[in-house]
C-alpha cells in the first residue's frame, strides 16, 4: 500500500544528513525527478560516476565509494536504475564507507532481453544482505526488469518494498515531475533509519 504523502515532504531536509543521488545508465536528464530534487534542495548532490554512456562497474564503484567517504556523516543514498546495482555492490563488499540508508528505485535486470548491452557487465547482480535500512521501489511494467525479479532482489537484500503500479522505468518518461511521493518515501526511510527498532 502506498505511503501517505505529507503536506511538505521536503520539510525534514534541513536536519537530514547529506543526500547522494546515484543515477543510472546515461545519467538522469533535466526532466528526471533526480534532477528536480538536485535543483530544489541544496542538501542533495549527484555523484559523477563518469563514463555515463559506457558504464564501468569498477570505476562506478570507486567513484561511489569516494563520494560517500567525502560526506561529513553517513549519507542517505537515492539510486535509480543501474545506480541501484552500484549500491548493491557497495554493500556486498562490506561497505567500508558507511551510508545511513538507501532508496533504490527501479533496479534493472542486466540479463533482461530489453536491457541495454552497455549494462551487461553489471551482472551477476550482488545479492548480499544490506547492512543498512533500505527501500526498493518497483513498477509493474518496467521495460528493463520484471517486477517479480525486482521483488526477489529486495528479498535477497533484506529490504522493504514499495510497488508503484504501472510507472514504466520510474524515470522522466514516467511523467513524475519532482515525484513528491518519492521524497515522502525518503523522509519515512530517514525516520526509520534514525529510530531503529530494538532487537527482539
Amino acid at each position: 500500500m502506498n505511503s501517505p504523502l505529507p503536506p511538505d515532504p521536503s520539510g525534514w531536509l534541513p536536519t537530514a544528513p547529506p543526500v547522494l543521488l546515484v543515477p543510472g545508465y546515461r545519467n538522469s536528464g533535466p526532466d528526471h525527478w533526480q534532477s528536480h530534487w538536485e535543483k530544489q534542495w541544496p542538501q542533495v548532490r549527484r555523484i559523477d560516476l563518469g563514463s555515463w554512456d559506457a558504464p564501468d562497474r569498477e570505476l562506478w564503484q570507486e567513484r561511489f565509494q569516494a563520494a560517500v567517504q567525502a560526506c561529513r556523516e553517513p549519507p542517505l543514498v537515492v539510486a535509480h536504475s543501474l545506480g541501484c546495482l552500484v549500491v548493491a555492490d557497495h554493500q556486498a563488499r562490506g561497505a567500508l564507507a558507511p551510508v545511513a540508508a538507501a532508496l533504490l528505485v527501479a533496479p534493472p535486470d542486466p540479463g533482461h532481453p530489453e536491457a541495454p548491452e552497455a549494462i551487461r557487465g553489471f551482472g551477476p547482480v550482488a545479492r548480499g544482505r544490506f547492512q543498512v535500512p533500505g527501500l526498493v521501489v518497483s513498477s509493474s511494467n518496467d521495460p528493463f526488469a520484471a517486477e517479480a525479479y525486482v521483488l526477489e532482489l529486495a528479498q535477497d537484500w533484506g529490504l522493504s518494498t514499495h510497488r508503484l503500479g504501472p510507472c514504466g522505468h520510474i524515470n522522466a518518461d514516467s511523467g513524475l515531475g519532482d515525484w513528491r511521493q518519492g521524497m515522502a518515501l525518503l523522509a519515512a526511510l530517514h525516520t526509520a533509519a534514525s529510530n531503529p527498532e530494538p532487537d527482539a
